[in-house]
């Protein structure tokens, strides 16, 4: 598939020291997990469907149930936006909702008086 998202070497190097370290048997890619875990998150995509070439769903699931419970996510999220003071990108939502000529009235009828 050619629409697969794979984290560069740059991306790895800046997320590896948030990793926990591997005790014992040594751990399946991490790269391949994490962008498994991000594909599977950003395409809103149950974990059973998620690209067979980003390993077994159930890797992946239980990578991303164990780290956010060790709060790797959350590490990696403070210590990146740590990195850099400054924002580089800036959201601004203009969106807005329309209200109806009669939505101020809230079920005050005709010919009913309030007082």
């Amino acid at each position: 598939m050619s629409d697969l998202y794979w984290l560069t070497d740059e991306q790895m190097a800046r997320l590896s020291p948030y990793f926990p370290k591997s005790h014992g048997k040594p751990r399946v890619d991490d790269r391949r997990v994490l962008s498994g875990i991000i594909f599977v998150n950003r395409n809103g995509l149950r974990w059973r469907d998620a690209p067979r070439e980003y390993g077994p769903h159930k890797t992946l699931y239980s990578r991303w149930k164990r780290w956010g419970a060790m709060g790797v996510f959350g590490r990696m999220m403070e210590g990146l936006s740590a990195q850099r003071a400054e924002p580089q990108t800036l959201m601004i939502d203009a969106t807005y909702l329309k209200a109806h000529r009669t939505a101020s009235s809230l079920g005050v009828k005709k010919g009913i008086s309030g007082v």
